[in-house]
């Protein structure tokens, strides 16, 4: 098989691995929420929630202890799940939780994942690509399901160096004094419905969700996230590490100045790497843009509300440089087997006006009626919503 391409051989071995129970040791950061993984979690996304962040606060909660952003699942496991086709790229496009209860501090998990699918694509830079699917389940250390994962990873022909399709422009945007005053403004003065309930009877179809703005993008914020989530664990780590991990999976992109095996993950932070593998320059993580939405909802819904299910899909790059507008607005609102529930559009526009991410979220809120979310949701409940 060759290094770097989509074969009919390749693709034959990821065929074997559909269901298949795999390995996770590279793909979880954390294993524990301790209140440190929590508190580092929600730094990387730049969401100060009390509830993930004030031990007093959240004792004295709904809730009654500190709890972790929902999206902590990305540390307990990437959700990244890429078998075979050596050295071929790997974007990531998208995921689908489910939540079945908060991710409470002090649990330890267990995860086991298996590739679902596998299907072929044709696009315009690419003769043929393939997005690999795969799910995800978190176990707390009672054996209790609390939340799902399908993620959703495109694999691409590499780039190589010295090969005749032209490098992408990087289009940077260069922002006025008055566009930087305004979005620091927008970040300043962010909503959080907080301890104070948002009630299913007060919420209307068509009402928009208050957004959340995050940028102009900087190095800095993509290290936070590696911080928090991740490190360079998903990318086989470093020095002696890395080299044993590429000994197995001839993993890794080719470094055209030095002619070293290197990280695929240079194009988040190098502009000319990001360039090279067709982004237009250095680039953000998808699930780090994900994140950014469930800090919006959880914004949004309060600390009696619950985030059931997000579902995101990653269309373009998030250049360094770019704002992202993550905005909802409600679909509808409907009651099911006792439980009060929401159904919320999302999209993610840049200052460009493009969408960058889409996707859709399902939450539960109280009722004025004396109702609250009742925790843990059974599976077999939540499959029917």
């Amino acid at each position: 098989m060759s290094w770097g391409e989509i074969t009919d051989e390749g693709l034959a071995e990821v065929e074997k691995l559909i269901g298949v129970p795999l390995r996770r040791s590279r793909m979880q950061w954390i294993e524990t929420t301790t209140k440190d993984a929590i508190k580092h979690f929600a730094w990387g996304i730049g969401d100060d929630n009390p509830l993930w962040l004030d031990p007093n606060y959240a004792a004295t909660s709904s809730v009654g202890s500190l709890i972790a952003p929902p999206c902590i699942l990305y540390a307990l496991d990437s959700t990244i799940i890429a078998p075979k086709l050596a050295g071929v790229q790997w974007i990531y496009a998208g995921t689908d939780f489910v939540w079945f209860d908060h991710i409470k501090i002090d649990t330890t998990f267990t995860v086991s994942a298996k590739l679902l699918s596998q299907k072929i694509k044709k696009g315009r830079r690419f003769s043929r690509w393939v997005l690999q699917s795969g799910k995800v389940k978190y176990f707390d250390d009672n054996d209790q399901l609390i939340a799902t994962a399908i993620g959703h990873v495109a694999r691409t022909p590499r780039h190589q160096s010295g090969n005749n399709e032209k490098n992408i422009e990087p289009s940077i945007h260069r922002y006025t004094a008055d566009e930087i005053t305004n979005i620091e403004n927008q970040i300043l003065s962010e909503k959080r419905q907080g301890d104070i309930p948002l009630f299913w009877e007060n919420v209307n179809v068509g009402d928009k969700i208050p957004s959340v703005v995050k940028g102009p993008l900087t190095t800095t914020d993509i290290l936070a996230w590696y911080a928090a989530s991740q490190g360079a664990l998903h990318y086989g780590g470093a020095h002696g590490d890395v080299i044993r991990y590429r000994q197995r999976h001839a993993d890794y992109h080719l470094n055209k100045e030095t002619g070293a095996k290197d990280s695929a993950g240079r194009g988040h932070l190098e502009v000319g790497t990001g360039n090279d593998v067709g982004m237009g320059g250095a680039y953000d993580i998808g699930p780090q843009r994900i994140a950014w939405a469930q800090h919006m909802l959880c914004n949004w819904i309060g600390d009696q509300g619950f985030l059931h299910k997000l579902s995101v899909s990653v269309r373009r790059p998030n250049l360094v440089g770019d704002t992202i507008w993550w905005s909802g607005s409600v679909e509808s609102k409907r009651n099911l087997q006792g439980l009060n529930l929401v159904d919320i559009s999302l999209t993610a526009i840049n200052q460009r006006g493009e969408e960058s991410a889409f996707g859709t979220a399902c939450v539960l809120l109280p009722s004025k009626q004396g109702y609250k979310v009742p925790l843990p949701l059974s599976p077999e409940l939540a499959n029917s919503i």
